[in-house]
């Protein structure tokens, strides 16, 4: 949908015409569930996640400042929604992020080492872009890692049989593997987590 047709739907929607509403929810919910879905929350979280994003558009439809942009608003509200289903939740460990495959439920991610709610919340955050950004790797990539990260640990010469990966490029794999997921999270403003 082109920008100068995205505002006219959002100034229509404003003023209440259900037809607009009902173009932009079936222009944004595939993009809607999909950030949603990224979160990996279960089932009832995510439907109450989309549902509650869709009522903050509807509070602030009328307080856009930029209409034509509203599929970024949208994912930053749905982020932050997301962000406070975790927060409300008490979540500390992680789901699985694939049924077949990925770390199990068990696995945590233990970057922070204080005690008390804030410290909590930061670490559920942070296991929030962790795992995006371990679920944006090459399969391959994210292969190697779910068994180097694998415990008890499996042996680099078991890992190179299952992958069929020479022993002598698990290592240097490895290192190429963490700079990218360092950048991925300095990106996401982790810096305190990429220099420890």
């Amino acid at each position: 949908m082109e920008p100068p047709e995205v505002t006219v739907l959002i100034h229509r929607a404003a003023e209440g015409d259900a037809a607009a509403w009902n173009a932009i929810v079936d222009e944004y919910s595939g993009l809607l569930w999909s950030v949603v879905r990224g979160f990996r929350l279960n089932e009832a979280q995510t439907a109450d996640a989309v549902q509650t994003t869709w009522l903050r558009l509807v509070e602030h439809v009328a307080d856009l400042r930029e209409p034509d942009h509203v599929a970024g608003w949208l994912k930053t509200t749905a982020n932050r929604v997301c962000l406070q289903v975790i927060r409300q939740s008490g979540r500390e460990q992680l789901t699985d992020w694939d049924d077949h495959r990925g770390l199990g439920a068990g696995a945590r991610y233990d970057g922070l080492r204080e005690d008390g709610p804030e410290a909590a919340v930061l670490q559920q955050e942070h296991q929030v872009l962790v795992r995006r950004a371990l679920a944006e790797l090459p399969d391959r990539h994210r292969q190697l890692m779910e068994l180097l990260m694998a415990f008890p640990p499996i042996s680099y010469q078991d890992i190179s049989a299952r992958l069929g990966m020479p022993v002598g490029s698990i290592g240097p794999t490895r290192a190429r593997i963490l700079a990218r997921l360092r950048v991925a999270l300095a990106t996401a403003g982790l810096e305190d987590l990429v220099a420890r």
